[in-house]
């Protein structure tokens, strides 16, 4: 399969006070559809804050930037320039020997008829059939074939995430700190809870920070970790709380953190002896496991040892418990480079 390289967009021809609506179109396929990046040709703030805040809702590195000269841009760019037009030759013709290249490719959209130098500076005029049609449906069908529909599979780890169904919606979230408090509120928590989450909070956040793992997701899921404490102070506290969280659709990443953040999780067969609906509640994503282990070194609101949690563990006959902490322990400093009880 051939290697596939970045993908930048040029919009041409952008007037701001009637063209706002198709050029967020042109910039929002040439995300969807696996560009990095859209410079378009006349300044619009409006339109870059439009961008920014859908990335910044729905995830990736996406950038956009407005105001740039479009020829010299266009003339310099070191890599494979590609116009997006009717006169062309068919897009299975060219996607092809453009992927040959194994450069970087800046595509080309207009909206108004289009200078004449712009086809001799392209290093490939290419068609998306040879009839009259929109420039968006001719990015995202050149996209799709570059990419080979890759991206269509692209999980961009953003704040909201549309949950594929057969029939209705369903959009979950990442609740940031704010939103967290706001849950945990209308939960009914403690003050002494939120003064423990918000321990395990900090000190998630530091190993998170040294694991270099997804701080939004370490965020909520140890700030609502013990959310089932606000309604039963058993064991599966965990299990209810992810119940209370998916009900409230939030992200299945944070929910699956607060039902497997005890101890160093739960396996199946325990769960059965413990009476909990019975599967695998052990922690297997990074930010699981950090959760999870930031919690075992969290008394109330007080930082303990991880010798201290495993002999706790084993005055209690739990002796495979506590050797599963302390190997997470271990696993989880190595991938930090610093022993967990160190980090200060």
């Amino acid at each position: 399969m051939t290697e596939n390289f970045e993908i930048s967009v040029l919009r041409y021809g952008h007037r701001p006070f009637r063209d706002k609506r198709i050029t967020t179109h042109v910039a929002l396929t040439a995300r969807a559809f696996g560009a990095s990046s859209v410079f378009i040709d006349q300044r619009d703030e409006v339109l870059e804050q439009s961008v920014h805040k859908l990335t910044d809702r729905f995830g990736g590195n996406f950038r956009i930037e407005s105001g740039v000269n479009w020829k010299r841009l266009f003339e310099n760019f070191p890599g494979t320039r590609v116009h997006l037009t009717m006169y062309g030759i068919p897009v299975e013709e060219a996607v092809p020997r453009i992927k040959e290249r194994k450069k970087p490719v800046m595509v080309f959209v207009g909206s108004q008829k289009v200078p004449p130098e712009v086809y001799s500076i392209a290093d490939f005029n290419v068609s998306v059939t040879n009839q009259p049609h929109s420039e968006i449906a001719a990015l995202a069908i050149f996209l799709d074939r570059y990419n080979e529909g890759k991206e269509l599979r692209e999980q961009h780890n953003g704040k909201l995430r549309v949950i594929p169904m057969e029939k209705g919606k369903k959009v979950e979230f990442i609740p940031n700190e704010m939103e967290c408090m706001e849950i945990l509120s209308e939960e009914g928590a403690s003050d002494l809870l939120i003064s423990h989450l918000k321990a395990v909070k900090d000190l998630a956040v530091k190993i998170g920070e040294k694991c270099n793992a997804r701080l939004d997701l370490i965020v909520a899921g140890s700030l609502l970790h013990d959310i089932g404490r606000t309604k039963t102070q058993k064991i599966d506290h965990a299990v209810i709380g992810a119940r209370v969280l998916a009900n409230r659709n939030v992200s299945s990443e944070v929910v699956r953190i607060v039902e497997r953040h005890i101890g160093a999780g739960i396996t199946a067969d325990e769960a059965l002896e413990l009476g909990l609906p019975e599967k695998d509640y052990v922690p297997e994503t990074l930010e699981e496991k950090i959760v999870a282990q930031a919690d075992n070194l969290i008394s109330g609101t007080t930082r303990i040892k991880i010798n201290i949690v495993a002999e706790h563990y084993r005055k209690l006959g739990l002796n495979l418990q506590a050797e599963r902490i302390m190997k997470l322990q271990k696993e989880l400093s190595s991938i930090c480079g610093i022993d967990l009880d160190e980090i200060p």
